[in-house]
């Protein structure tokens, strides 16, 4: 005849008290990640000028065209993943156009705007509202191949794990256009542009941006959306 062991009530206290604080983590935990799914209008208001500050300042520099080209430059870095196209020039990259991306960037416009007007220019709340509610995530494919068609046809998919995720839109390719490479040879660069449902995939898991070409021939691209706001 088995019998259960006894267990104190000083030691049920402290295992109920794990317990508890195990399950108050987990619902405290933000399951949308890093990619912000949804943003507060506190949150849009300080990406706007996220974006805007760095644009007055670089706009009142000595060499404002250097600093705004460098500020640019900067913001472009934030969500591409891939390829950085300063060192490979014909390396494939994306660029995730999340909703902290639109509001940053439509931030520097606002500062382009001001210094042209002598005037505060800020977008109203109910295009910030448009914004929060953007359902896809749109991402911006840039690649280099052959010749100028060498993209027709082309599709992307998110591989987390064994899921394969498709987007809900694909923009057809652009025509290549010819660049020099420092190896004297040359290239074409195209790139297109896709939207996936932000409910369709997981906002802060490590991704595989994967790119479909019609001779079957496939690009990967590692990206870490959880560093990726």
């Amino acid at each position: 005849m088995s019998t259960r062991p006894v267990v104190s009530q000083p030691a049920l206290r402290v295992r109920v008290g794990i317990l508890a604080l195990v399950a108050a983590v987990a619902c405290t935990a933000d399951p949308a990640g890093a990619i912000d799914v949804k943003l507060s209008m506190e949150e849009a208001k300080k990406s706007l000028a996220a974006g805007r500050e760095p644009m007055m300042k670089a706009s009142d520099a000595a060499k404002p065209d250097e600093e705004v080209k460098k500020v640019l430059q900067h913001a472009s870095m934030m969500t591409r993943v891939g390829a950085d196209p300063e060192k490979e020039p014909c390396g494939t990259s994306a660029i995730l156009r999340t909703k902290r991306f639109w509001l940053e960037s439509f931030g520097r416009k606002e500062a382009t705007e001001s210094k042209k007007q002598n005037t505060s220019v800020r977008m109203p709340d109910e295009k910030i509202l448009k914004y929060l509610d953007m359902p896809n995530l749109e991402i911006e494919v840039q690649l280099c191949g052959d010749d100028e068609y060498f993209a027709e046809g082309v599709q992307v998919a998110f591989q987390q794990g064994s899921k394969n995720i498709k987007p809900v839109d694909v923009s057809p390719a652009e025509r290549g256009r010819k660049i020099e490479l420092p190896n004297k040879t040359a290239a074409y660069r195209t790139r297109f542009v896709s939207r996936f449902a932000y409910d369709s995939f997981d906002a802060n898991a490590k991704t595989k941006v994967v790119v479909f070409f019609l001779d079957g021939k496939q690009i990967e691209i590692e990206a870490d959306f959880s560093k990726v706001k």
